[in-house]
């Protein structure tokens, strides 16, 4: 078969080992910055350009597939000819050869154990980067080794977080096969007793599975995640056995959206007390505005920098709006052209966990104006140091606050009632001081590890 492969980003690099060089006529991109240059050795073209190719197949490797899949179909294409990255099971699982496992630390020794032993767990993520669910799968892991469990933790790709998973003693195993195999496929995954999938990205591995072995599902994902999914294989889940936990509201009417007589349980993650609360004492010093996570629609900074541009010229002076992610994606680039006429927003590219920490510290409000997001973490960790949040409502934390109690609330997508809401903390700096301490408490509600514990193991000793 003969491919196009449209999208060069993060998930062509984690997909493309499955493709033959020889076998893909082209990639595929909308950035003019890559038209007509080369991606390991193959011709970046215009979508319009590469489907005049003789094709089996377009395979979309990103989450944007709605827009992506609407754009092929516009110029033309088949619909049965586009795929997702979902649909590889499908496509190519029976044309490849299963990659190589492996195993760090005693995992490999703790698979092959003989018999049925009742502590002995598997935790499958769909990376070791150190996003919000695999962090979550990473705290799990620890409680449950920590009281006695048998614990493999499993991803479809390595990251760094493989590195802190060692250090705590937890093995770990990277099987790439994952990312296009059913449990029937991955026969390993049977000699455990427990299976804890995380996140939509495991439902091609759960439409074929062994029954008998108690499955937790734990869902932490948007509308956005399920744009490329099959709806009639999530709907023909076989659901014995299958338990489904969800961080809040969101994850669970989506997945009721397809299954809707499915129990779902509530089970937040837990985020580690790393908040040292290192406030500036200096009042003539600007209110520090923090937004963090990829730059992008679903995440909304452009109604951020629509809103701190509504502000007149002498308020926003007193202000400095930070914008934490990635620079290169084109919402980015476009913030970086008003950033350059705007002193007061600054765009300083990715941070590590230790650079994020410390300016969490440092801020005074923190603001998530997603157009979807289920349950950030990021708006966990600034209630942990203390600092209070505006929330887009859609966002799932803020079914947990009280407005102007312990944080501040405004309707998705509405620029003047958040513009409204960031110049009364410019005018009322006095007073965020008091809600950051009234935010901290939901963390120690909600997020704190021993909470998160507790709930855990609560649901493990259900099963």
């Amino acid at each position: 078969m003969k491919y196009l492969l449209f999208g060069t980003g993060d998930y062509y690099e984690r997909y493309k080992k499955w493709f033959k060089p020889e076998d893909i006529l082209a990639l595929l991109d909308n950035s003019s910055v890559k038209h007509n240059t080369y991606i390991d050795g193959i011709q970046v073209l215009f979508p319009q350009e590469g489907i005049s190719y003789v094709y089996d197949a377009i395979v979309i490797l990103s989450f944007y597939y709605k827009e992506m899949k609407q754009q092929l179909i516009e110029l033309g294409v088949e619909e049965n000819k586009i795929y997702h990255f979902y649909d590889l099971h499908n496509l190519l699982y029976k044309r490849v050869k299963k990659k190589p496992i492996i195993y760090y630390g005693n995992a490999e020794k703790i698979v092959d154990t003989e018999g049925k032993l009742k502590n002995k767990i598997l935790l499958l993520s769909h990376d070791l980067n150190l996003g919000g669910p695999a962090l979550a799968l990473y705290y799990a892991a620890k409680i449950l080794s920590k009281k006695g469990f048998l614990v493999v933790l499993a991803s479809m790709i390595d990251g760094p977080l493989r590195e802190k998973l060692l250090y705590d003693n937890i093995p770990v195993m990277v099987d790439v096969n994952l990312q296009i195999e059913t449990m029937q496929n991955a026969e390993w995954t049977n000699k455990f007793s427990y299976i804890f999938c995380n996140t939509i990205n495991y439902y091609v591995f759960l439409t074929e599975r062994n029954v008998e072995i108690p499955i937790i599902w734990w869902l932490h994902d948007s509308k956005f995640f399920y744009d490329g999914v099959n709806k009639e294989s999530l709907r023909c889940l076989d659901c014995r056995n299958l338990n489904i936990l969800a961080v809040g509201d969101v994850p669970e009417k989506m997945i009721k959206a397809y299954i809707p007589d499915i129990v779902v349980k509530r089970l937040l993650y837990g985020v580690a007390d790393e908040g040292f609360y290192r406030k500036k004492n200096n009042i003539e010093e600007k209110v520090c505005f923090v937004s963090i996570g990829y730059i992008e629609a679903r995440k909304g900074q452009d109604i951020l920098v629509q809103a701190v541009q509504k502000l007149s010229p002498s308020i926003r002076r007193k202000a400095k709006f930070y914008f934490i992610g990635q620079r290169t994606s084109l919402m980015a680039q476009q913030i970086q052209k008003v950033a350059d006429k705007i002193p007061e927003i600054i765009i300083t590219g990715t941070m590590n966990r230790e650079e994020i920490n410390k300016i969490l510290d440092d801020a005074d409000v923190f603001i998530c104006s997603s157009r979807e997001d289920p349950m950030p973490t990021v708006a966990a960790e600034a209630m942990m140091h203390q600092v209070p949040c505006i929330l887009s409502d859609v966002v799932g934390t803020a079914a947990l606050v009280q407005d102007n109690v312990n944080g501040m609330i405004f309707r998705s997508e509405d620029i003047g009632e958040l513009s409204e809401k960031i110049e009364w903390c410019i005018n009322h700096r006095a007073q965020l001081k008091n809600l950051g301490i009234q935010a901290r408490g939901i963390y120690d509600t909600y997020f704190s590890l021993g909470v998160f514990e507790r709930e855990l193991l609560k649901i493990i000793e259900e099963l």
